[in-house]
């Protein structure tokens, strides 16, 4: 059994025993909310390879950790950017980098893809990588890397990555246009990370990536000031957090801090702020309303050690979704914004 599965049934067997003291309170939990079964787990731990760049490129995760340790030690915002960048490309057409390419009417082009950032990393990592491994590394490679170092610069915790990825051929702006932008239902959440292969402690769980990172106030004035077409705020936001929020969002081309509390700390708090009513998107604190997503939120933010392990084995998760034409017609592209031909 892989090590990630061991600490993903860990973080189980936690939850479980909370989710049955929290279904004493209110029964209707044991119905809503499923907890993954092995199969759920292990379903994604194929075809990849730990071994496939060994002897083609073996200073590949050497070369992308310090060339994404230079870009975040100069603009420490570009952490969140590139696990963000990461989401975006895998929740599309899988992990194929087709995110990465610039072209007219490409994901990249798309209204939810306007403010994503770490592009210039990406093409930096793959300038390096061809000058010492010429068309070995893939762009999809790239980014899943750079999306964990990422992470282990920001504090979080480290994975190890299978490779073998292809960069797709194929990149469409409508089709980005299903990632969500924040202001979805719970339930439309998790049909979207369903049709992925995730479930809901995925969800939750990667939506705690939040703890670092800011959003554009665009994507929140609509909670301040007029919720649903009330011309009222939010009923669900702290009081005290929509005047900071207020404040803080006066324009929409401004950015805040995804968490208010400890913006620049790779932790827990995302959770409890969400107990306070201090979720910055709908879709965060909606998290802390549902019954399907409440109780995890909960034993998240307990101890860090069960978020970091269940971190990894999401992130793990996320990046081994792979769509079967983007690999079968796939390629490994000497530049990652545009396709080879």
């Amino acid at each position: 059994m892989k090590i990630g599965t061991i600490m993903c049934l860990t973080f189980i067997s936690f939850l479980s025993i909370f989710i049955s003291v929290s279904a004493f309170n209110n029964p209707s939990l044991t119905h809503s909310l499923k907890v993954p079964s092995l199969p759920d787990i292990t379903s994604f731990e194929d075809d990849l390879s730990y071994s496939l760049y060994h002897k083609s490129c073996p200073n590949v995760e050497g070369i992308i950790y310090r060339k994404v340790k230079e870009w975040v030690k100069r603009d420490p915002s570009l952490a969140p950017s590139l696990m963000r960048l990461h989401f975006h490309d895998c929740a599309v057409r899988g992990c194929d980098a087709s995110i990465l390419l610039d072209h007219s009417g490409s994901e990249r082009s798309a209204n939810v893809s306007k403010s994503l950032r770490g592009f210039e990393v990406i093409n930096d990592i793959k300038a390096e990588l061809e000058k010492k491994c010429p068309k070995i590394v893939s762009c999809a490679d790239i980014l899943t890397t750079a999306a964990r170092d990422a992470t282990v610069l920001a504090g979080g915790p480290f994975w190890t990555i299978p490779f073998g990825r292809k960069d797709g051929r194929v990149s469409l702006a409508k089709e980005a246009a299903a990632v969500p932008m924040g202001r979805e239902s719970i339930t439309q959440l998790i049909e979207f990370f369903q049709s992925k292969g995730l479930n809901v402690l995925d969800l939750v769980v990667l939506s705690g990536a939040h703890t670092i990172g800011r959003s554009s106030c665009e994507a929140v004035q609509y909670r301040l000031y007029n919720y649903k077409g009330t011309k009222k705020p939010d009923p669900s936001i702290n009081p005290l957090y929509l005047n900071y929020l207020r404040r803080k969002c006066r324009w929409a081309s401004e950015n805040v801090y995804l968490d208010a509390t400890s913006p620049n700390e790779f932790d827990t708090q995302y959770y409890h702020n969400l107990k306070k009513k201090m979720g910055l998107l709908s879709t965060d604190q909606l998290l802390y309303s549902d019954s399907r997503t409440k109780p995890i939120a909960d034993a998240l933010s307990f101890q860090s050690s069960l978020f970091y392990n269940q971190f990894s084995v999401s992130m793990v998760k996320l990046a081994n979704i792979l769509d079967v034409k983007s690999q079968d017609n796939g390629e490994i592209r000497t530049n990652c914004n545009r396709v080879n031909y």
